[in-house]
C-alpha cells in the first residue's frame, strides 16, 4: 500500500496567505465595495447568507398559500393583535408573502425548528413588539405541529411556551428599554447605564433583542419620571442620545455574559409607525383603511433614525449580532395594522401588526437565518 505524504504545514499556510492577498488585491473593486457596505450598514454578523443573498431586500408578493395559519386557529393571540376577530372587514393584507431579490426563503417548518432547537431555552427580550413577534412564532410552531402538546404560562414580565416533548422552551422577557426602571424617593428612574433585568437572560440558548417603540413616548405614557446615568439625574434629554446611552449598556451587558459558541444573538430591528400618510404620499392621515403595502423595494421616506443608532451600537460589539433588518420591508407594510381593529387598544394603532401578518415574515426570516 502506498503511503500518502503529509502535507507541509508551512508550504499549506503560505499557499493559503498568497490566495488571501491575490484575491484581495487582484480585485481592490471587490475589496472596496465591500467596504462601503460594511461602512454603509451592519451585515448579519457571524453568520453567511447562502450565495450572496440579501434576506431583506425585495418586495411583497400575494401568495395563495397564504395566511400561515388561520386567525381562529390559533391559541395564543392577544385581542391587540386579532385584527378579523375585532372587525376588520379585508382579508387580502394576510395573503401577502415577502420574495427577496436574490434568493428565495425557506417555507417555514415548525416541526424542523423544534428539531434543531431540541433540549434549548429561546428568550425574545423587548417591547410588545417582542410580544408581537413571540405571539406569532408561538402561532407559527403551533400550525406546524398541531397535535404537540404544549404548556403556556403568561405572566406580567415573564412568560413561556414550552413543547415539552421536544425539551423546548420559548420565553418572553417583558422590559420596553433593556435598561432598568426603579422606584425611588424622587420617582420612577430610568437608569440608563443599569440592566439587573439581565439576570433572567442568561443561560438561554437563543436571544431575540428589541428596544425603541418606548424611547418616543412623552408625558402620561411614558412609564418613568427621570433618566439617570451615572450620578447625574435628568428631567429629558435627547431621546435618540438616550437610546443611545441605553443600547451601549446592553452592549456592554452582551459582549460581558453571553458565550457566542453557547448562545445565539438576535436583534429584532426598528420597527416603523406608519401615523403620517404623507410619509408614504398618500392622503390619509394615517393607516386606517389601507388595504395594501407599497410595490417595490424602497419606501419613499428615509428609516427611522433609531436604525442609526442601533447600526452604531451594533459594529461597536465584540459579540456577533444578527441584525434582523425588518425595518424597509415593514415600512412597506402601510396594511397592516391593526388600526382601529384592536380589541385592547382605543383609537387607532398603527404600531403593532396584525395576527396573523407582517410578524409571521419576520419569524420566517428568522428561519432561514438560522437554518440557510
Amino acid at each position: 500500500m502506498a503511503l500518502r505524504r503529509r502535507p507541509n504545514p508551512l508550504a499549506t499556510t503560505a499557499l493559503h496567505l498568497i490566495v488571501f492577498f491575490f484575491f484581495f488585491l487582484a480585485n481592490p473593486r471587490r475589496a472596496s465595495s465591500e467596504q462601503q457596505l460594511s461602512n454603509a450598514t451592519v451585515v448579519p454578523r457571524g453568520r453567511k447568507q447562502s450565495g450572496g443573498c440579501n434576506l431583506f431586500r425585495g418586495s411583497w408578493v400575494v401568495d395563495a398559500s397564504y395566511p400561515l395559519y388561520e386567525p381562529s386557529s390559533c391559541p395564543f393571540v392577544d385581542p391587540e393583535f386579532d385584527c378579523q376577530k375585532y372587525g376588520r372587514p379585508d382579508k387580502l393584507y394576510l395573503k401577502y408573502a415577502w420574495r427577496p431579490d436574490s434568493c428565495d426563503v425557506p417555507r417555514f417548518d415548525g416541526g424542523e425548528l423544534l428539531r434543531r432547537w431540541r433540549g434549548k431555552k429561546i428568550m425574545f427580550v423587548g417591547d410588545s413588539l417582542s410580544l408581537n413577534m413571540w405571539e406569532s412564532l408561538s402561532c407559527m410552531i403551533h400550525a406546524s405541529v398541531p397535535n404537540a402538546k404544549t404548556s403556556f404560562v403568561r405572566k406580567e414580565s415573564l412568560s413561556a411556551l414550552t413543547f415539552p416533548e421536544y425539551g423546548v422552551s420559548i420565553f418572553l422577557y417583558r422590559t420596553p428599554y433593556l435598561v432598568d426602571i426603579v422606584r425611588e424617593s424622587v420617582g420612577r428612574v430610568l437608569k440608563l447605564d443599569s440592566i439587573e433585568g439581565g439576570k433572567s437572560w442568561k443561560g438561554m440558548d437563543v436571544l431575540i433583542f428589541n428596544s425603541w417603540h418606548w424611547w418616543t413616548h412623552t408625558g402620561k405614557s411614558q412609564p418613568w419620571d427621570y433618566m439617570q446615568e451615572g450620578g447625574a439625574v435628568f428631567k429629558d434629554m435627547d431621546r435618540l442620545s438616550a437610546y443611545y446611552k441605553g443600547l451601549s449598556t446592553w452592549a456592554k451587558w452582551v459582549d460581558l455574559n453571553v458565550d457566542s459558541s453557547k448562545t445565539e444573538v438576535f436583534f429584532q430591528g426598528i420597527s416603523p409607525t406608519h401615523y403620517q400618510g404623507k410619509d408614504w404620499h398618500s392622503s390619509k392621515k394615517n393607516c386606517m383603511g389601507e388595504q395594501a403595502p407599497l410595490s417595490g423595494s424602497t419606501y419613499p421616506t428615509s428609516a427611522p433614525p433609531a436604525t442609526s443608532v442601533l447600526n452604531k451600537v451594533l459594529n461597536s460589539m465584540k459579540t456577533p449580532v444578527y441584525l434582523l433588518d425588518i425595518t424597509t420591508l415593514s415600512q412597506l407594510r402601510k396594511d397592516a395594522h391593526p388600526s382601529a381593529y384592536s380589541g385592547d387598544h382605543s383609537g387607532t394603532d398603527c404600531s403593532h401588526w396584525c395576527l396573523p401578518g407582517l410578524p409571521d415574515t419576520w419569524n420566517q426570516l428568522l428561519y432561514a437565518a438560522i437554518v440557510m
